[in-house]
């Protein structure tokens, strides 16, 4: 005689399946914002920053330019001489230059870091998206059915079994 399972809390599997379904609920747009978020910054670097900082560039270099040719002009005119004030003036718009000139290499170094430095990780999260997407989504289906016949299982009264071909004291109503 085969032995009876022993089916004690079908309402753990179903408790642990809705755990499941609110994990899941949560984690993949989680996983989504976090993909998103990095996609932002590295759009924010290559775009926005970068624009910003060539653009700086080439203002200051234009300042730089007028404020060499305003001391170029005053030290051929005979009539003005050159002041501390356009001496200084050149020196502030070289300075500046120079300053954007060194943000933008280093904005381009982040860009580069960043994206040696995420690529990998994003890699992995994107693989977790997609094992929470499909394979957990199955893993829920499955306990769903597992919950179903679980139940089907437990409705059948002991005995109620329909007798195996292989039995003849089973076709008679023999209960040994």
């Amino acid at each position: 005689m085969a032995q009876q399972a022993q089916v004690t809390s079908v309402e753990a599997i179903e408790s642990f399946r809705a755990s499941l379904i609110v994990y899941l609920s949560k984690a993949r747009p989680t996983l989504e914002e976090v993909s998103s978020e990095v996609l932002h910054t590295r759009l924010w670097l290559q775009e926005d920053q970068r624009l910003f900082w060539e653009n700086e560039v080439r203002v200051r270099s234009r300042k730089l330019e007028r404020a060499k040719a305003e001391l170029f002009g005053a030290r051929l005119s005979q009539l003005q001489e050159v002041s501390a004030a356009q001496q200084m003036a050149v020196h502030r718009a070289q300075h500046a230059v120079r300053d954007a000139e060194a943000k933008l290499a280093l904005l381009k170094k982040w860009d580069r870091e960043l994206e040696n430095r995420t690529e990998p990780l994003l890699k992995q999260v994107d693989l977790l998206h997609g094992f929470l997407t499909s394979d957990m989504a199955r893993a829920v289906a499955y306990l769903a059915q597992a919950v179903k016949s679980l139940d089907a299982y437990a409705g059948v009264a002991p005995g109620a079994f329909p007798a195996e071909a292989g039995d003849p004291g089973a076709a008679k109503g023999d209960p040994s």
